[in-house]
């Protein structure tokens, strides 16, 4: 009999979500690969076995059991895009949308983004700190065991790499597994209004590379995101910011068609962005693109809920196209403070039309491609980190169904037990 670290078994059904070399493409989506009365045998933090409870209760002597109890376990979710850190809220905005003011209005009278922006610049990096531990917990308690952490609420080199640094500490204080973007290009500040094209140079010339060295100095990866809409970066604008972080090593991502289809989606596509993320007006030609290339479109359900607004990321048309679909957050304090993905799961379901079982691979296995994390967690595989969430319930099509209440028991990073939920 083996001896292992760990060993959870006798599940109602273990959802491996098996991986088959890549994200799940078009109809694809939603292959959980079920094992009924499922265990797991976990060793140093890595998956080493998955199979029926007899069997490999037989097979291994654990330090550590954990009878699921006929509970449902499964990956811990993936969240790929999130605006964590950030300093202060912005509820009086939100009045402010509910009498009347849109989103973009707010933005160009010096609110939205740039309310935040001003906030986190007077931030210590102590103070943005304490004030996302908690969200970072919170996130973890429903059942988050990675998350993408952007920076682009300091729009000046020193405020970004501050937010850089952040993310770093964050990382290190607490189990959820952060990777970081830089999206210097999230709006144009305040100090540039008129000057889009002058801003960019900045980005280009110098707050990438100060990016680039802190990447170096951290030797860890690090993606770079650009807002590319109406009224903020344009697509040649676009183009010019990613093709310098393509050449300085950065890996790419792509705010598109939230509210305008500039023609991002396709450009993502065409330069290998890892994701494309918010295509709510996404042109037909660009989800074409997406079913035939490798980037990951992630839909922000949560968004487009928080502002009241009646258009989702289009799911079906993108699954038709061969596209792969992620899910996520958005986690942000202007358009949606929200930190459970089980909440995305169920708006995804509901204004998305996914079914749960879509909507799980879409926030595990594929959410994890979408940070460039899919060979080592987002799914129960052999070899694989060990990021696991037991829910409180046999069933995992009760994720999806049931909102407003928080499903997960246990949370387990790296094959230690890291959230218990009574």
């Amino acid at each position: 009999m083996g001896r292992i670290d760990l060993l959870i078994h006798s599940s109602s059904q273990l959802c491996t979500l098996s991986a088959n070399d890549g994200p799940q493409r078009g109809a694809q989506l939603g292959h959980l690969n079920i094992i009924e009365d499922g265990a797991i045998a976990i060793d140093e933090g890595v998956i080493l076995e998955t199979g029926d409870s007899r069997t490999l209760t037989a097979k291994y002597d654990a330090f550590t059991e954990i009878d699921a109890e006929g509970r449902c376990i499964m990956p811990g979710f993936v969240d790929p895009h999130t605006h964590i850190p950030w300093s202060g809220d912005r509820a009086g905005e939100f009045e402010q949308r509910l009498a009347g003011a849109t989103y973009m209005e707010i933005m160009a009278s010096g609110g939205g983004i740039m309310s935040t922006v001003r906030q986190t610049r007077r931030a210590t990096l102590a103070e943005l700190v304490n004030d996302n531990l908690p969200r970072l917990e919170r996130m973890l308690a429903f059942g988050t065991t990675s998350a993408e952490a952007k920076t682009g609420y300091g729009l000046e080199t020193r405020t970004e790499i501050k937010q850089l640094s952040t993310i770093a500490a964050l990382h290190e204080q607490q189990p959820v597994e952060l990777t970081p973007t830089f999206l210097a290009a999230h709006a144009v500040p305040s100090e540039y209004e008129g000057r889009t094209d002058a801003y960019v140079d900045l980005v280009i010339d110098q707050m990438l590379p100060a990016a680039a060295r802190w990447m170096e100095e951290q030797d860890t990866p690090l993606f770079c995101d650009v807002f590319c809409e109406e009224g903020v970066f344009d697509l040649n604008q676009t183009r010019r910011i990613l093709e310098k972080a393509k050449e300085l090593g950065l890996g790419l991502k792509v705010h598109a068609d939230e509210f305008v289809g500039l023609g991002g989606t396709a450009l993502a596509v065409e330069l290998g962005a890892v994701s494309a993320d918010h295509l709510v007006e996404t042109p037909e030609a660009d989800i074409v693109a997406l079913g035939q290339g490798n980037t990951i479109a992630v839909g922000l359900p949560g968004t487009p809920f928080g502002l009241a607004h009646h258009d989702y990321t289009p799911a079906k048309q993108i699954l038709s196209a061969n596209g792969a679909l992620a899910l996520a957050t958005d986690c942000n304090p202007g358009t949606c403070w929200c930190e459970s993905m089980q909440m995305v799961i169920a708006l995804a379901c509901r204004y998305m039309g996914l079914t749960q079982a879509q909507a799980v691979a879409a926030s595990t296995i594929n959410a994890a491609y979408a940070i460039g994390r899919g060979d080592v967690i987002g799914s129960l595989d052999v070899g694989k980190q060990a990021d696991i969430i037991i829910l409180d319930t046999a069933d995992y099509r009760q994720l999806g169904y049931r909102f407003g209440t928080n499903l997960v028991r246990t949370v387990v990073k790296k094959g230690a037990i890291v959230a218990e939920n009574s």
